[in-house]
């Protein structure tokens, strides 16, 4: 009784508190607070939702058969939009919020809501090695669905929230370079009519496709190619130090064939971890290390470790623990919103309830955090040469100062479409990640994300579109190779349907 008594007293003198200060002053100085008390019970709930409803569907086997009664729902809707004299774009009436991306799309009032309710892993077909889902499915329930059966998509997205369409629409260049690709039954909604097609039979479809965002149709389905999974993940630890070293090393391992997996983490603009692994089933039990239960430290924290003790190591990583490694702090993004979150007494305590719904925390981040988040906040993804890196971290600690970076290697193929080398030939590329607060004085959100802009476009590399974009029009396709692209829209006549790639991802139509 005296503990509940003491709870309760508790949270009265919080909400006196709270009532004195004004609640915006809580939510932008202290969030912490309203995310460990009403967001992080939030997201439990939701999550066992979604885990009951994915365990009712798998034993009922329904997702197949209500899978052409949704699309023909979809189909349905496009039709009223015709009849309705298609007055306005259309887009997917998937809330703003409810996405991974960190800005809120202003067209979503002013277009026709399409919804898209497309969440379920439709079959497996284990003798083609595919996996058909729907475009809503996410890397976390994906993953769960096919490691217990013996299966996995060759590389997986960190992110436990990212989904297939994301993606496929938004990301593809760096997950499936030869490893998944789009066959026959990713199917488009092309305004009213259906368009299978084949890299071999409609090539310029399946180039066309990745970095569309959502701008030539509406994606209902998508065959993954999946393989054999094995238990754990060998994975060695290197500290680097001196940024030519830094690179070269990144880049030696980069290149060898025989790394299944390679990350790089820059702590400083002197200091860096460097990751290569390999799958394997054979383990030293004395060396596994599961890092993805809830009571452990996160992982960027973790690798920091052989970094301040300046040795090197090995480890054996469950492979699903690996895969969502960075999940668990959303990279280092939560240290900003939970800065005791790594406490080892908060991590046993309360560890297994983060981290909160990325989508959760868009929803209630009120107006104060936004214009603070993007004034003061930097998510950035840009995809570089791998000879231009040094040049790169140079100039980020320059512009932003922002540690640590993610460095995530990747082959760039000199295929159609609008992200490809300058060259004739396929090039090593590499994504470099910055998420947080920049330490320079300097910094303004719209000018120095233009500089970061011009200086990516001046090495031929490329801007991921879920992040903050700053530049024209005219510099958006300087960047980009919007020929096919384009070529396509006005051949299946989309300009009347859906509004270019710009015009959903730029600044200026996001909130």
């Amino acid at each position: 009784m005296v503990p509940l008594l003491s709870l309760g007293i508790g949270l009265l003198l919080l909400l006196l508190w709270a009532r004195y200060k004004g609640i915006e002053y809580v939510l932008v100085h202290h969030r912490w607070i309203f995310v460990c008390l009403f967001l992080l019970p939030l997201f439990i709930l939701f999550d066992i939702y979604s885990q009951f409803r994915a365990w009712v569907v798998q034993k009922l086997h329904s997702a197949p058969l209500q899978h052409s009664q949704r699309v023909r729902y979809i189909q349905a809707q496009v039709r009223e939009w015709k009849k309705e004299g298609q007055k306005t774009y259309m887009c997917t009436g998937r809330p703003g919020w409810h996405t991974v991306s960190l800005r809120v799309g202003k067209y979503k009032k002013s277009h026709k809501n399409i919804f898209i309710n497309l969440m379920d892993i439709l079959e497996i077909d284990t003798e083609r090695q595919v996996v058909r889902v729907e475009p809503l499915v996410t890397m976390g329930q994906l993953t769960a669905y096919l490691n217990p059966l013996g299966w996995t998509i060759p590389v997986v997205p960190e992110l436990d929230d990212l989904t297939v369409v994301k993606l496929l629409f938004k990301h593809v260049i760096i997950y499936i370079p030869n490893c998944a690709s789009l066959t026959d039954d990713l199917l488009l909604l092309f305004c009213l009519f259906y368009l299978f097609f084949l890299q071999e039979e409609n090539s310029d479809l399946f180039y066309a496709v990745p970095w569309s965002c959502g701008t030539l149709g509406f994606l209902v389905a998508a065959e993954i190619n999946i393989v054999p999974v094995k238990k754990y993940i060998k994975l060695h630890y290197e500290p680097v130090r001196g940024l030519k070293a830094i690179c070269k090393r990144f880049t030696e391992e980069s290149e060898k064939k025989e790394n299944h997996f390679v990350e790089g983490l820059v702590y400083s603009l002197e200091e860096a971890v460097i990751m290569s692994g390999v799958l394997t089933d054979e383990a030293d039990q004395s060396k596994v290390n599961s890092i993805g239960n809830y009571y452990k430290p996160w992982f960027y924290k973790h690798v920091e470790k052989y970094l301040k003790a300046n040795k090197t190591g090995v480890e054996y990583i469950p492979t699903r623990h690996y895969y969502h490694r960075h999940t668990r702090s959303i990279f280092w993004v939560l240290r900003e919103i939970l800065p005791f979150g790594n406490n080892p007494v908060f991590r046993y305590l309360f560890g297994w309830m983060v981290p909160p719904k990325i989508s959760l925390l868009k929803l209630t981040q009120g107006e104060a955090i936004r214009k603070l988040y993007e004034q003061h906040h930097v998510v950035q993804d840009m995809m570089i040469p791998i000879k231009s890196l040094e040049k790169c971290i140079e100039t980020y600690h320059s512009d932003i100062k922002v540690y640590p970076l993610w460095l995530c290697p990747f082959i760039l193929p000199n295929n159609p479409g609008m992200v490809h080398p300058k060259g004739d030939e396929t090039e090593l590329y590499v994504n470099v990640g910055s998420y947080g607060e920049p330490q320079t004085k300097h910094f303004e959100a719209r000018a120095s994300t233009r500089q970061m802009e011009t200086f990516v476009r001046s090495i031929h590399g490329f801007q991921m579109l879920y992040a903050d974009c700053y530049m024209t029009r005219e510099e958006f396709w300087e960047m980009f190779d919007g020929s096919l692209y384009h070529k396509l829209r006005k051949e299946l006549q989309c300009s009347d349907a859906f509004p270019e790639v710009y015009d959903k991802i730029s600044k200026a139509a996001r909130h």
